[in-house]
């Protein structure tokens, strides 16, 4: 098994920054693609950006620019720097890991085996 856990949420005026983490524990093999989402007040959850193995990178188009996803191998952590935030980013952020390469694009669901409890980010206009 596999246990995810994000910090680092909070609220921010728009234009500000914040960086999430996503600590990871457990069954440390085999997990090759890492994700974040984010779900906000009735709408759907959607991918915002994942990395590879090998470091492929994907980002949703709303956050390109603004947001860059990146790994600790060291410290099994993965982040999310947000910079220029804007109010349509408030939403609830988790983090998921999965067992098979990125597909990119559309994020999958099924891309990822394992998710995190999920941390509110909140950004005031």
């Amino acid at each position: 098994q596999v246990q995810l856990v994000e910090s680092g949420g909070g609220s921010v005026q728009a234009g500000g920054s914040l960086r999430l983490s996503c600590s990871r524990s457990g069954y440390m093999y085999s997990i090759y693609c890492m994700g974040w989402f984010r779900q906000a007040p009735g709408k759907e959850r959607e991918g915002v950006a994942s990395i590879d193995d090998d470091e492929t990178i994907t980002y949703t188009d709303s956050v390109k620019g603004r947001f860059t996803i990146s790994k600790d191998y060291a410290k099994n952590t993965l982040y999310l720097q947000m910079n220029s935030l804007k109010p349509e980013d408030t939403a609830m952020y988790y983090c998921a890991a999965g067992h098979r390469y990125c597909s990119g694009g559309d994020f999958p669901l099924n891309d990822y085996n394992y998710w995190g409890q999920g941390i509110q980010v909140t950004v005031s206009s």
